[in-house]
């Protein structure tokens, strides 16, 4: 028994009963038991959800990093290389809205626990299969059980946070993912000597799957009145309300960015830069290290400031200048410099933006809103890290790909103005101020 359940069981509940003999089955049923009972859970909570976010990074970032390696043993092309992750990118992305309709409807718990299980059998299964088409069906399958992990998951963690932190909380829960990336990418070059590329897999595969025993085991799913998910009606005003289709533009560009430039990141560095893989590695790791606190900072930021579309704005500029000049530099200094400018902003405005979302759109829909972001995000990071191969392999070079890239920056700049310009849902709770808002208390 823990010392809050113990509390509970010896102190407040005779207290709140007069002094009579307490009736545990009484006390059980208890709001108030409920409510300590959930609030010494959420830290462990909160801790799985983002340890298990971490896992699925593993096996995604694993094809990135060993990439040149499972070139090699399997004879790939650069655009054969690249359909490998687009494969599962694809799937993924085409899975984002009904899995965001899935996490408002139903448990989200259940539905993050079994994506985890399956993204992790796909792991190891990537060990087994030693052909090219076997290896899209698991990329594929991959894209599945991914899918069911991130809007459930986003809920989830959602729930465990005050309105005023969401942001935060958002941020926090990408971090995870993030920090496995530092993770694979300095040990990854390591265990592959020993291990293979194969034997790295099955290792992730086998963490992943403790973790979501763990998570099924004792995570919390969150409280829900029967009847409390959005209607249809509801349904038909988000999707028809500029400030979805607007933040799903800005969503593009996000993981156009962060997929198109961190897969090809250690490829870059080996064949265009001359540098080995365990550079490569070190390279990757460093921007991993920086990217995985400004997810947390950028959220903490945008709750701080409350002005989460400022921070989006800031990130879109200082994006667009570090790729465009990624092309034009030499030597491992400038590089590291850029990679480094790259990684601090190219996650920042995560939180800030999904936050933006429920601002604009309310909270009833979340896990749809999410869901809808993240698929418009998956499809420009598909289109991105297919096309950049393609180019690569059309031109010899990743400069076109590294511009283009540079220039969707700008036009996500301008829908983030053009999101400033619309008003909320009359029904949404907003999470922060609207810059109307912001306005009209600055003349108050």
């Amino acid at each position: 028994m823990t010392p809050v359940r113990r509390a509970w069981f010896l102190v407040v509940a005779p207290v709140l009963l007069g002094g009579r003999d307490v009736d545990h089955d009484r006390l059980r049923r208890a709001p108030v038991y409920k409510g300590v009972m959930a609030r010494s859970g959420r830290p462990l909570t909160v801790t799985l959800i983002v340890l298990g976010q971490s896992t699925q990074s593993l096996a995604f970032g694993g094809i990135s990093l060993f990439l040149p390696l499972i070139r090699s043993d399997l004879g790939l092309s650069f655009a054969q290389s690249g359909t490998l992750a687009a494969a599962s990118t694809l799937v993924y992305a085409l899975m984002q809205v009904p899995s965001g309709y899935l996490a408002d409807r139903f448990d989200p718990k259940r539905l993050f626990a079994i994506g985890l299980v399956g993204t992790n059998l796909m792991s190891i299964l990537l060990a087994v299969v030693g052909s090219y088409s076997w290896l899209l069906v698991v990329q594929a399958t991959s894209g599945l059980f991914r899918s069911m992990v991130f809007a459930p998951g986003m809920v989830l963690i959602r729930e465990q946070f005050s309105p005023a932190r969401r942001a935060t909380a958002m941020g926090l829960y990408v971090a995870g993912g993030f920090s496995s990336s530092v993770l694979l990418n300095a040990l990854g070059p390591l265990l592959v000597g020993p291990l293979g590329w194969q034997g790295v897999f099955v290792l992730f595969g086998i963490v992943g799957l403790g973790c979501a025993a763990l998570f099924a085991r004792v995570g919390q799913s969150p409280h829900r009145e029967p009847g409390a998910h959005a209607r249809w009606a509801e349904i038909r005003r988000v999707l028809a309300h500029p400030a979805l289709w607007l933040t799903g533009v800005i969503q593009f560009v996000r993981l156009a960015v962060v997929l198109g430039f961190n897969f090809w990141l250690p490829t870059y560095v080996v064949v265009e830069k001359g540098f080995s893989l365990q550079v490569a590695g070190l390279v990757a790791a460093m921007g991993a290290l920086l990217t995985a606190p400004s997810n947390v900072v950028g959220g903490w930021l945008s709750d701080r400031l409350q002005r989460p579309l400022l921070v989006i704005g800031i990130s879109m500029v200082v994006l667009a200048a570090t790729l465009a000049t990624m092309p034009l530099v030499d030597g491992l200094v400038p590089l590291l410099i850029l990679v480094g400018l790259n990684a601090m902003f190219v996650q920042l405005y995560f939180g800030p933006l999904f936050a933006v979302s429920m601002t604009y759109l309310g909270s009833r829909t979340a896990g749809l809103s999410a869901g809808f972001g993240n698929f418009c995000a998956n499809v420009g990071g598909f289109v991105a890290t297919y096309g950049l191969g393609a180019l690569r392999d059309a031109t010899g070079s990743f400069s076109t790909g590294f511009r283009i890239l540079a220039g969707l920056c700008l036009v996500s700049l301008l829908a983030t103005v053009a999101v400033a310009r619309t008003r909320p849902l009359p029904d949404a709770a907003p999470t922060s101020p609207t810059p109307q808002q912001n306005r009209a208390a600055g003349r108050a």
